[in-house]
Order: structure tokens, then C-alpha cells, then sequence
């Protein structure tokens, strides 16, 4: 029989808090968001804002969680367990859109990752108008860095984007609204090769390119790249190593997804096709 120690541990996890909406089919969101933290060998925690009931065809309800109890849920994760890194989906209203800048502001949270959950890949709209103004100001100059894809990019700025050439005058506008960096994805754009552009406060502008993976199981593609950043940033990693690896992982879960049939619809990634061990840290306050 071990005998118990009083020394405490000197190593925990690295911490990523998601604040996002639950998909009930499990290809986004939430759910999405920790499959992601897990694979990338983190302990992953949750704020859930709206719950969802929604499959591979699309959204078919959206019930919001009361401004208060997010509050409650976030209370809660930081001041036991601590975070390291903060990805922030959907907020599809402007009173939860002020709670989770309170809560930034009140606990300093750093490396906030904000991707602008406003379409579904089913092209459900998931977030009201009058929210949008509320979330470029509140939350574009405290998040690290900003992840629209195009038709996301498209309602910030107030036109489409419509070719390779356009995403850095796109990204330039982005960052004018003030982000202190911008990941605008390129996704939605035909042709054989995915341009990203990211580009930040400084002026350092990065173009992230591949070879566009053919598959109908897409859901969550956003959520799944804007956790992965978080999870290397609390991991140690800088803003552009985080996004290199980050797409690195989802280019490889898009991969392995690619040929199997889950729903009738639009299938989710394979977020477990290479995962890791968890990740332990030297313990240090806070």
C-alpha cells in the first residue's frame, strides 16, 4: 500500500477555456471545440452560451443561455481551475457579448482567440444584427487575434471578397476595426489551393497556403482552427507558430474525415486522428 505525501504537485495541464454554443450533433461548437483541446494534449473547459439543436443538415433551434449563468460558468472554471487561453465562438447576443468582455477585463484573461461564429457551414445565420457592432467593439481590441472566414469577413466589412487578391485589402479593413491581428480564411474561395492571410497590428503579414482537401464532412472547420490556435498559444507557442500548427492539424483532420459518411449532411472532422498526450506544465501561480 503507497502512502499518501503532503508535497504538492508540481506540474498541472495547460488550461483552454472554450466560451461557445453547444452543437448537438457534435461536429462544432462546444463539442468540437474540446475534441480539439484533447487531441492536442489539453485540458479543455467550457462557458456554454446558447444550446443548439442541430445535425449534419443544419440548425433547427437556438435556445440562449440566460446572461447570468454564462457569467456563473465562467466564475466558476477561472477562479478554481485557471485558464491559459480563451477561445470564444458563439455570441449571439449583445448582453453575452458584454459579460464575456467583463470577464476578460475582470480576470485579465490572455490569449483570447475570437472566431465570429455569424453563418453555419449549412448557411444558418447563428447570430442576431444588432450584435455584430457590439462585438467588433468590445471584443476585436481584446482578443489576440480575430479568425473570420469570408462570408464572416464579408458582414464585418460590409462587401464581399471576391478573389485571392482582395483577402489583404480584406484583412487590412479587418484590422482597422481593431483587431490586434486577423486570421481572414480563404477557404470559400474556388480553386485547387486554400489561401489564408494573417496579418498583424505590427504590419507582419503572412500568407498560409495548401492544397485544398476534397470532402463533404466541413462542419466546424472554423470552431475546430480557432481551438487548435488557442490550444498552442496556451501550450507556449507565438501567434504565427500557433496558427502554422493549428492549420497543420486541421489540414490533417480534414484528411481523415474525408471518407467517412456520418449524417446525411455535412459531416464533421476526424479531431482524434492523431492525438496526443496531455501536456503537463511546470505549476506556477495563477
Amino acid at each position: 500500500m503507497t502512502q499518501g505525501t503532503n508535497q504538492e504537485p508540481a506540474q498541472r495541464y495547460a488550461r483552454v477555456l472554450s466560451i461557445a454554443g453547444s452543437d448537438s450533433g457534435g461536429g462544432a461548437g462546444i463539442q468540437a471545440d474540446l475534441k480539439t483541446f484533447a487531441a492536442l494534449g489539453c485540458y479543455g473547459m467550457t462557458a456554454i452560451t446558447a444550446l443548439t439543436a442541430q445535425n449534419t443538415l443544419g440548425v433547427s433551434g437556438i435556445h440562449g443561455v440566460p446572461p447570468d449563468f454564462l457569467k456563473a460558468q465562467i466564475q466558476a472554471v477561472v477562479e478554481d481551475i485557471g485558464v491559459d487561453a480563451v477561445k470564444l465562438g458563439m455570441l449571439h447576443a449583445p448582453e453575452v457579448v458584454e459579460v464575456v468582455a467583463w470577464a476578460i477585463d475582470r480576470y485579465q484573461l490572455k490569449n483570447v482567440v475570437l472566431d465570429p461564429v455569424m453563418v453555419a457551414t449549412s448557411g444558418d445565420r447563428l447570430i442576431a444584427a444588432e450584435t455584430v457592432q457590439v462585438l467588433v467593439r468590445e471584443l476585436f481590441p481584446r482578443a489576440i487575434v480575430v479568425t473570420p472566414n469570408l462570408d464572416e469577413a464579408a458582414l464585418l466589412i460590409g462587401h464581399a471578397i471576391d478573389g485571392v487578391d482582395a483577402l489583404d485589402g480584406a484583412a487590412d479593413e479587418l484590422l482597422a476595426l481593431g483587431a490586434k491581428a486577423v486570421l481572414l480564411k480563404g477557404g470559400h474561395l474556388p480553386g485547387n489551393e486554400v489561401v489564408d492571410v494573417l496579418l498583424q497590428g505590427g504590419g507582419e503579414r503572412r500568407r498560409l497556403a495548401s492544397g485544398r482537401i476534397e470532402s463533404r464532412n466541413l462542419h466546424g472547420t472554423g470552431c475546430t482552427l480557432s481551438s487548435a490556435i488557442a490550444a498552442h498559444l496556451a501550450l507556449g507557442a507565438t501567434l504565427p507558430d500557433a496558427v502554422e500548427r493549428a492549420r497543420a492539424y486541421i489540414l490533417g483532420a480534414m484528411a481523415a474525415g474525408a471518407g467517412v459518411k456520418i449524417g446525411a449532411g455535412h459531416g464533421p472532422l476526424n479531431h482524434g486522428f492523431a492525438p496526443v498526450p496531455t501536456h503537463r506544465l511546470p505549476l506556477k501561480a495563477g
